[in-house]
């Protein structure tokens, strides 16, 4: 009678120990009727053997295993129906459903195997390996090597998931070769005479090709090129090469040769740290199109970048770049769509919640209208703001000192120094009203020279000038909350109601108002503000740090929200008053005179599914609705949709624009399997001209993605004319980790690890 089970442990202990136990006859040892464990003791580590039943030869030292093996030797464990191990040759012999994993996670499977060197070595028949998730690697046969490579013959490789169905067991694409090298250490698949296949069809055969395996994260080698055309290029082709210097370092180098737009080299490098990262972009072009005649050759170049580089565990240094030599190169070789370009170097220290910052800004505008000798060179603006942690008085307590110098080649240098106090205090009365006091003091001292140099006149063209703008508010609130209805969870309905004690004049005449790149004396409305419902409630709503709103006002409104089990609605309305006008408002502000306009806000936010927002401007005396930004987000499956709005009214003239109104939309729509559409708009509504469209349709599975997108820019920029761009993009994905230039639409970004 067999018993089944773990019911016997036999310890065979080789060597010396095995010798000793051999029988004085020389016959072999008993043969165990029993399901058996054995641990099998070898020079470099133990083998535990288990199986149904387990045959030993004392003599020989062989031992034969039995219907359901199993041998796990330092970590690497093998499963068949018969094996057989020789100790004094090292040599194990498995056949019957042979599965072999390594320490790695790696998993072989083969009818037969043959191992040595501690199962690091060997030869397998009919060889087929899982790789990572999804790798898959098969072969007539196939040789291991110490453990951590394979060679095999006649092999096929593929990252792809293969259906269990009958008729599509054709994996997106594969590689076929007549020698596989799989290298564990450096995670590299290597191939020779290699012919690439999609969907079974044979399209690129090469003598030499590799890539990574799907355990790889990051792995140099080419990237899939972009082909395409564009009118201000020409046809293109572009092909990056992709170095992984480390998980947190790599760098790319992305040469595109076109026929009319000549050649372009553009350099990625980017790095991580802990508690920061940096990326450069650098680009130098060859262009023998160049300038308004279009027949001059010219070398181009252009530098972008951002980055936190820590110094130590308080200081870190940082900064953002965005350069370029010619003025509509970026467009031209779709680079950027900027026409201004912004660049800043900081010192920074945080220390508890406490920040000491030196900064340094400095401008390049690209329009025609621009004159960089006017715009401000920014060195230095140092920021020192001291946050205790104790309370003072029972109140939050702030500190803030800032100095900063405006320079210029052509027009008004400023100096000036700034420091401002204020003291906080919340408490809530028995009733649930939620009181705030805070008061707030500030002095500043500047000082001004070149006033004149533009001929602007009315001011001495240097002179100190002093200012004290102390201010005393009062915020209250008073939030009511009922359960809801209406599949709601909760509402809340809060009323607000602010007071504010200013004196006037706080902005005497010759103190300069830095607006934008420009200056514009006191006496000019500020161009840059926009009273709305993200600003109505804040006491310090200017964004200019030279001009400070002045004299007595309130601002009152309600905020409610109804809270749903999957998101909730948001409502907010508020107006602002004034016992007397403020010539610091523009008359598109919003708040040129004692009556604000009304606004106000919805925001409906059911994420990741649906978000609905919408800011209005309506004008208090007419009615009239003066602005409007709306934008709706979302998302169904495969399928997204963005659309935004924006009505700007007349009056904006300060800025240059006048009346604004335009539409924008995105479309990605999920068709069947995994092919997709893509459809983008951009739309003047008061000239009824479009500004920018796109269209697009492609492929996009977890081993593959492909499109094709068409691309059209209404619009002139300098000497370049409205332009056409067809772009084919086609990606082979490795890896399931996503990295840069991947994609079948530049806006959705799919997984690709290079080849």
């Amino acid at each position: 009678m067999r018993r089944r089970g773990a019911c016997l442990f036999v310890w065979l202990l080789l060597g010396s120990t095995a010798e000793s136990a051999a029988q004085p006859n020389g016959q072999a040892g008993p043969q165990s009727p029993f399901s058996s464990n054995a641990l099998l003791g070898g020079g470099n580590g133990q083998m535990l053997l288990k199986a149904d039943r387990v045959d030993y030869d004392m003599n020989t030292a062989v031992s034969t295993a039995l219907g359901h093996v199993e041998l796990d030797y330092n970590g690497r464990i093998l499963l068949a129906e018969r094996v057989i191990y020789d100790k004094n040759r090292d040599v194990v012999s498995a056949e019957g459903h042979v599965v072999m994993m390594s320490p790695d996670g790696n998993v072989v499977f083969a009818p037969k195997a043959t191992l040595t060197n501690q199962m690091k070595d060997g030869a397998i028949e009919s060889f087929a390996a899982l790789i990572g998730g999804n790798g898959r690697l098969a072969a007539a046969h196939a040789t291991r090597i110490g453990g951590v490579r394979t060679v095999a013959t006649r092999g096929v490789y593929t990252p792809c998931k293969i259906c269990n169905k009958p008729g599509q067991r054709t994996p997106d694409w594969e590689v076929k070769a007549a020698r596989v090298v799989y290298d564990e250490i450096h995670h590299r698949i290597l191939y020779k005479d290699a012919t690439v296949e999609l969907e079974g069809i044979p399209v690129l055969y090469t003598p030499f090709f590799s890539n990574a395996d799907p355990t790889v994260k990051h792995a140099s080698g080419f990237l899939l090129p972009d082909l395409g055309s564009k009118s201000t290029l020409g046809y293109f082709t572009r092909v990056p090469y992709y170095i992984a210097f480390s998980d947190s370092q790599d760098l790319t180098l992305a040469p595109l040769v076109s026929t009319y737009g000549g050649e372009q080299l553009e350099t990625e490098y980017r790095q991580r740290w802990e508690h920061g990262g940096m990326w450069l972009q650098g680009s130098i072009a060859d262009d023998p199109h160049a300038g308004s005649t279009e027949n001059l050759n010219q070398i181009y170049g252009s530098l972008f970048g951002a980055g936190t580089i820590p110094i130590t565990n308080v200081w870190h240094f940082g900064y953002t770049a965005q350069l370029t030599s010619y003025a509509s190169y970026l467009q031209r070789y779709s680079i950027s769509n900027s026409d201004r370009l912004d660049n800043e170097l900081d010192l920074e220290a945080l220390d508890g919640r406490s920040r000491f910052a030196i900064t340094g800004y400095f401008f390049q505008g690209l329009r025609t209208t621009d004159d960089n000798n006017h715009f401000p060179v920014v060195l230095p603006l140092i920021e020192y703001d001291y946050i205790p942690k104790e309370t003072l008085l029972g109140g939050d307590f702030r500190f803030d000192l800032t100095t900063i110098a405006i320079s210029r080649n052509l027009g008004e240098d400023d100096q000036r120094l700034t420091g401002e106090m204020r003291w906080r205090l919340p408490f809530v009365t028995d009733d649930g009203e939620l009181l705030t006091l805070q008061a707030d003091m500030r002095g500043d001292l500047y000082h001004t020279s070149q006033v004149n140099a533009l001929g602007v006149t009315g001011f001495p063209d240097s002179q100190y000038i002093t200012r004290g703008a102390p201010y005393v508010a009062l915020d209250w609130r008073w939030p009511f909350v009922s359960p809801g209805a209406w599949g709601m969870t909760g509402l809340v309905v809060q009323p607000i109601a602010q007071v504010i004690a200013a004196p006037y004049g706080d902005n005497p005449p010759g103190i300069p108002n830095e607006t934008g790149y420009g200056v514009l004396p006191t006496g000019f409305a500020t161009t840059d503000f926009q009273l709305d419902s993200t600003n109505i409630f804040d006491l310090d709503r200017l964004s200019s740090h030279d001009l400070v709103e002045s004299g007595p006002n309130a601002n009152v409104g309600v905020l409610s929200q109804a809270l749903f089990p999957t998101g909730s609605v948001d409502v907010l309305l508020g107006q602002a008053y004034r016992l007397k006008s403020d010539p610091v408002f523009a008359p598109d502000s919003g708040y040129d005179g004692k009556t604000s306009d009304l606004v106000g806000s919805i925001g409906v936010n059911f994420e990741p599914n649906l978000s609905i927002s919408d800011r209005v401007d309506v004008d208090s005396g007419s009615g009239t609705l003066e602005r409007n930004e709306a934008s709706i987000d979302a998302i169904y499956g495969r399928s997204s949709l963005e659309v935004s709005y924006l009505k700007l009214p007349s009056e904006e003239v300060t800025l240059g624009l006048g009346a604004r109104e335009e539409v924008k939309a995105q479309v990605l729509v999920g068709l069947w399997g995994n092919w997709l559409a893509y459809a983008a708009g951009q739309r003047d509504l008061v000239a009824s001209d479009m500004i920018s469209d796109e269209f697009g349709f492609g492929y996009d599975d977890e081993c593959l993605g492909f499109s094709l997108s068409y691309e059209r820019n209404f619009t002139e920029f300098r000497e370049l004319p409205p332009s056409t761009s067809v772009i084919f993009r086609f990606t082979l994905k490795t890896s399931e980790v996503p990295v840069q230039r991947s994609g079948i639409f530049p806006q959705y970004l799919y997984a690709a690890t290079p080849l």
